[in-house]
């Protein structure tokens, strides 16, 4: 059903760029069917034309006659624009797909005063290698059709979670987020090691293939994180003394605010959305 279909994105920064090349990984979609385009930046369009044999056109060149899904990859604050500049090509088959943290279908809708089908999608950079969290939202008007399509298309560059629209801050603070909080505990694995005396290929490898199988284990193995926890931490162990240092040191604390600072500023990227309704009505 996927392999017919051409999808735009609008916006080729770096969430775009993941997005792309998990499709194109997938392979269950033409990469001459998937078209990139942003305002001005030539140089960028063609880069991404060369790396992933898709096509680049300038925004104001896209014809949206012959596209099926559109995927709104911008800066949650070039939003009213972007969509502004799009609303008169649009119908109800088209499908709207939006990966813009804080932005939900009931604004996309109010700006574009179309039945257009609108569909919030959370992802994160692991789309690049196919292994993205994605969260899936569906506006008021989605078709039964366009939701299996929908999950398709994610599905091409990682796994789907369909959640209800009011969680999708806290699943952003999460997954959205998420990868940044363990990239920044890989830095400072990273440099206990090489301060110890590894080089830093090595720590980078030991650092990642325990993340990883620590990773697998939660996969593959009834037991919850306390009780993996607990299996392997012996009573005055050196484990024992790593977590020690950790609750000292507040780490528990330190993540759950991580996870709600991300989640409390998505929500704040959304209640700018009344104001921006209003001038996108024009």
């Amino acid at each position: 059903m996927l392999k017919n279909k051409k999808v735009a994105f609008l916006g080729a920064g770096s969430m775009a760029e993941a997005i792309i090349s998990g499709m194109i990984q997938a392979e269950k979609l033409p990469s001459e069917h998937i078209i990139v385009t942003n305002k001005s930046n030539q140089e960028r369009r063609n880069d991404l034309e060369n790396k992933y044999g898709i096509t680049g056109v300038k925004l104001d060149e896209l014809n949206l006659d012959e596209i099926d899904m559109v995927v709104l990859a911008m800066k949650p604050k070039d939003a009213e624009k972007a969509l502004y500049s799009i609303k008169n090509q649009l119908n109800s088959s088209h499908i709207i797909i939006s990966v813009m943290a804080g932005i939900t279908t009931s604004y996309i809708e109010d700006c574009i005063n179309e039945q257009c089908q609108v569909v919030r999608v959370m992802p994160n950079t692991s789309s690049m290698i196919g292994q993205s969290t994605s969260g899936m939202s569906f506006g008021s008007t989605v078709q039964n059709e366009s939701v299996s399509l929908c999950k398709e298309l994610v599905g091409t560059f990682g796994e789907v979670f369909v959640i209800d629209e009011d969680k999708m801050d806290l699943f952003t603070g999460i997954a959205g987020s998420g990868p940044a909080y363990f990239y920044y505990l890989m830095e400072h694995i990273e440099q206990v090691a090489i301060d110890g005396g590894l080089d830093s290929e090595t720590a980078r490898k030991i650092g990642v293939q325990t993340m990883l199988g620590a990773s697998q284990m939660m996969v593959e193995q009834e037991e919850s994180p306390s009780e993996l926890r607990e299996n392997v931490t012996s009573p005055n162990g050196t484990t024992a003394a790593g977590l020690h240092a950790l609750k000292k040191n507040g780490a528990g604390n330190a993540i759950s605010q991580a996870i709600k600072s991300a989640a409390k500023r998505s929500k704040e990227l959304s209640s700018k959305e009344p104001e921006l309704v209003l001038t996108a009505s024009r």
